[in-house]
């Protein structure tokens, strides 16, 4: 990776580093919203710099209250619009250093979901995560299910409930049944619980009946996010059969709001786990198709300060983004700019790197302790979970900011 240096104050261990340059919706004083990109504390109004004509994309795109449009100009014209700001903000005759209006700090914007949604998608790609809820609920001795090396699992999600970090999620209500229960009940969530997870969004578009190839996925995907698909767990129990998640999942998932390349993330490729039995000819790839990408999660609640309760890492994934789109449309299933496609729980080899409550917890059995001396097994009334997530490779470091969402009391 060249050495790159900036004239733009940036913080040591700054997630968004003159090496990263995320992209985002952000708007300041109720104003509307647009484009921009994080660059240390600050974001660079991309609609400001465009209109000094220092930039090769008509300022109505950064105008826009997504980044639909944007992304759908293409990979050609978005990269180079990244570019052209790193060189921008690291030229020593820089025309940005005259036009101070152009940088907007951070902390003085709200930021917005970066893009609209139209389909989201779970996958269900950890084999450490599915090994231990297979353990959990089936068959200690033999806890994947027949298919689960063979395919991507996945399931379509609801897109209207994914919200922006910082967004309150209110207690799910539903039908909950206890193996003690001769009938369910209508209640609250006594089992909500966070999913570690990471998500990737469509920067290309398909026709239906088009299939897209492992070899040209990364066309395909315009950059990733952190995410967390909160879960209300006995909800999900009682629901599951025959058809898969529903009210347990739809109720709220958070997104982090800056979106980093696949560019910016290039360096920090890595080879992913070897795959057994080997895979049908649609799923095979070449070279390395996963990411180190280091992630934690952090809890907090009224009466106790942040404790970090997982650290893990998305290299882990079994089952990798490229195949997870290749088998995504290998139906012909066409996606469209702006879709989401979420991992699934990310959880590791170790009981520190499991990547939900459900598994920390094992199912309720061994709660685990804030800083307050307070234990949780789930997630109760006024907590926050923080997601955060970067990659460093030689001193410089991409990463992703954080997702976080506090659970308030059932309506």
């Amino acid at each position: 990776m060249t050495t790159l240096h900036t004239w733009v104050s940036v913080p040591k261990n700054s997630d968004f580093s003159i090496y990263n340059l995320p992209f985002g919706i952000f708007s300041i004083h109720e104003q509307a919203s647009k484009a921009g990109i994080a660059i240390g504390e600050q974001i660079v109004d991309l609609a400001a710099v465009s209109e000094l004509g220092l930039l090769d994309v008509d300022v109505k795109y950064f105008r826009k209250s997504t980044l639909n449009e944007f992304i759908a100009l293409g990979k050609k014209i978005t990269n180079k619009v990244r570019l052209d700001i790193q060189k921008l903000l690291t030229i020593e005759n820089s025309p940005l250093k005259n036009h101070p209006e152009v940088f907007v700090l951070q902390k003085d914007a709200k930021m917005h979901l970066p893009v609209h949604v139209g389909d989201y998608t779970d996958f269900y790609s950890s084999i450490e995560h599915a090994t231990n809820v297979g353990k959990m609920f089936r068959d200690p001795e033999n806890a994947l299910l027949p298919n689960w090396r063979h395919i991507p699992v996945g399931y379509h999600g609801r897109a209207s409930s994914i919200v922006v970090s910082g967004t309150n999620i209110h207690r799910p209500m539903g039908q909950v049944k206890t193996n003690e229960m001769e009938t369910p009940v209508f209640k609250a969530s006594g089992k909500l619980d966070f999913e570690l997870e990471m998500g990737f969004v469509v920067g290309k578009s398909t026709a239906l009946g088009e299939r897209v190839s492992t070899k040209d996925a990364a066309e395909h995907i315009f950059g990733l996010v952190l995410f967390n698909d909160w879960s209300a767990r006995d909800i999900q129990k009682w629901e599951y059969v025959p058809l898969g998640p529903f009210l347990g999942k739809s109720f709220a998932s958070s997104m982090s709001p800056w979106i980093v390349t696949l560019e910016a993330l290039e360096p920090f490729k890595v080879q992913g786990p070897e795959q057994q039995p080997e895979v049908l000819s649609y799923l095979a790839y070449e070279g390395n198709k996963n990411y180190d990408i280091q992630l934690e999660v952090a809890m907090s609640s009224s009466t106790s300060d942040e404790t970090i309760i997982n650290t893990s890492n998305f290299k882990y994934m079994y089952w990798n983004m490229m195949q997870q789109l290749a088998h995504h449309t290998v139906n012909g299933c066409n996606i469209n700019v702006g879709d989401v496609m979420a991992s699934g729980t990310i959880s590791g080899k170790d009981e520190s790197s499991y990547g939900s409550l459900l598994e920390i917890s094992w199912g309720g059995k061994k709660p685990l302790e804030l800083k307050d001396g307070s234990k949780r097994t789930f997630i109760e009334d006024n907590d926050t979970v923080i997601i955060r997530g970067f990659a460093e490779k030689e001193g410089k470091r991409v990463g992703f900011g954080e997702v976080s969402g506090t659970i308030l009391p059932s309506k």
